[in-house]
């Protein structure tokens, strides 16, 4: 099976449409990637609201250890700087929170930004490609087949009457050439059909 035309231009046109799908889609991953760096930025909030947290827990934690070897009232005070801690500890939870909320949407965002492109690409690029293959794969057996030449100059006696009108006819016109068998006629016009899908005979 081809990937590509054998006829030039019908080649060219075919990498550059192949080029420019690959384009759109790196430019989108790239663009996703982007965005996603972007709003990941809205995280830096959240680590500064945990750092804070935990710091704050922390020297809270050491200042009731601390008010804890206080002789008589040491557990008194131990008591509302733990729990202080506790608010810290609950400020930074806060923060991680709003950290993995972030690192959530920007994960939507991303996945949605590359799938959404890139499966548009793939349906306006791929299903051409597989069916020109397909058909180019189809027309070459039939070429190769007996009496498939016949078939070839019957498809491009139907086919579109452009490629006709550009080459020469012989007496009596392409279709009576057919008609009486004439086998250069017959050549010729196979050699058009599959020249029409990127082909050489």
């Amino acid at each position: 099976m081809r990937l590509y035309a054998q006829t030039p231009a019908r080649r060219n046109r075919q990498v550059l449409v192949d080029l420019i799908a690959l384009a759109l889609i790196a430019t989108a991953v790239w663009a996703a990637l982007l965005v996603h760096e972007t709003i990941m930025l809205l995280a830096e909030p959240g680590r500064k609201v945990e750092r804070s947290g935990d710091s704050l827990a922390e020297e809270l934690g050491n200042a009731g250890d601390a008010a804890s070897d206080v002789p008589i009232i040491g557990g008194v005070l131990k008591k509302p700087l733990q729990s202080a801690a506790d608010a810290g500890s609950g400020i930074a939870d806060a923060g991680v929170s709003l950290q993995e909320t972030v690192s959530q949407v920007a994960d939507v965002v991303t996945a949605a930004l590359i799938v959404v492109p890139v499966l548009l690409v793939l349906l306006l690029w791929l299903p051409p490609r597989l069916l020109w293959m397909r058909r180019s794969s189809t027309l070459r057996r039939l070429a190769e087949a007996p009496g498939g030449a016949d078939l070839l100059a019957l498809r491009a006696l139907t086919g579109p009457p452009g490629a006709l009108a550009a080459r020469p006819a012989p007496p009596g016109g392409w279709a009576d050439a057919w008609r009486q068998g004439d086998r250069q006629a017959i050549s010729d016009l196979s050699a058009i059909a599959l020249a029409h899908v990127g082909l050489r005979p």
